[in-house]
């Protein structure tokens, strides 16, 4: 989920919010050799996604309760705090990039910048498929990932095949890391198969996980790297999901022509 900054120009009007980039330290450092011997629980997986996501929310500014940005996360998603065998809960980080994470312990944080250019029924599909990254246990692998980076654990250590607490410093390089980390083409399909199935579960209109790939898609179109990154550095090929979803949806009679989709010029949150 890679973090991408944002200069949009033709999005002037959404940066009047005291929005900025988010905060999440320096890089990670080097993984020891003896990194592998190290045995990771589900259980260190959740401590360790809350000691991140608890450094993120305390060092980026947080929408609050009666915030516009958080009464339309709440409308949208208030019914599905408990998802799927899943304990979930939602913020709102005011910030310029656009992106959306879930994590192991169920903690799920949406960025301003993405509700202020995604329609509900896009949001619906971007967090579902966030969602089912943590309920495939996707973002397991991603933390534990993260934690070796910022470890950078030396042989003794990790011989011992103990998780190490980590310093203040240490956590928000774990916070860091795991944002940039990278899922399989295997686990994002499934993820994009969890996000569509959430849909129509729930009787959403699944065409908006098409248009969301599309705005996606849209946004790499003509840029560079000092413009911005694509919202997901593991979601290549926005265009190309895209048709897989409309594919989908036709098979199953739900599909309906949104017509041309195009970035916002204003922000849809309200």
């Amino acid at each position: 989920m890679k973090k991408i900054t944002l200069c949009l120009l033709f999005l002037g009007a959404m940066n009047a919010v005291s929005a900025q980039k988010i905060n999440l330290g320096k890089a990670a450092g080097v993984v020891s050799k003896g990194a592998k011997a190290l045995t990771f629980t589900n259980e260190d997986a959740v401590k360790l996604s809350k000691e991140s996501v608890d450094w993120m929310d305390k060092n980026n500014p947080v929408a609050g309760p009666k915030d516009p940005y958080t009464v339309r996360l709440n409308k949208l998603f208030g019914k599905h705090k408990s998802q799927d065998g899943l304990a979930l809960n939602y913020k709102v980080y005011k910030v310029k990039d656009i992106n959306a994470f879930a994590c192991a312990d169920g903690s799920v944080r949406v960025f301003s910048s993405l509700m202020d250019i995604m329609t509900d029924d896009e949001l619906l599909a971007v967090i579902g498929h966030e969602i089912g990254h943590v309920k495939n246990q996707d973002t397991k692998d991603a933390i534990k990932s993260a934690y070796l980076k910022a470890a950078a654990l030396d042989a003794a250590s990790s011989a011992s095949g103990a998780v190490a607490t980590l310093n203040d410093s240490q956590i928000g390089q774990m916070a860091n890391a795991f944002l940039d980390a990278s899922h399989s083409k295997k686990q994002e399909s499934e993820a994009d198969t969890y996000s569509y199935d959430f849909m129509k579960t729930n009787n959403y209109n699944v065409v908006g996980a098409y248009s969301a790939f599309k705005k996606l898609a849209l946004l790499s179109e003509g840029s560079t790297q000092t413009g911005f990154q694509k919202m997901f550095n593991s979601h290549p090929d926005s265009e190309k999901r895209a048709q897989a979803i409309k594919k989908r949806a036709e098979k199953d009679g739900l599909w309906k022509d949104p017509g041309t989709i195009a970035i916002p010029k204003t922000k849809l949150n309200k």
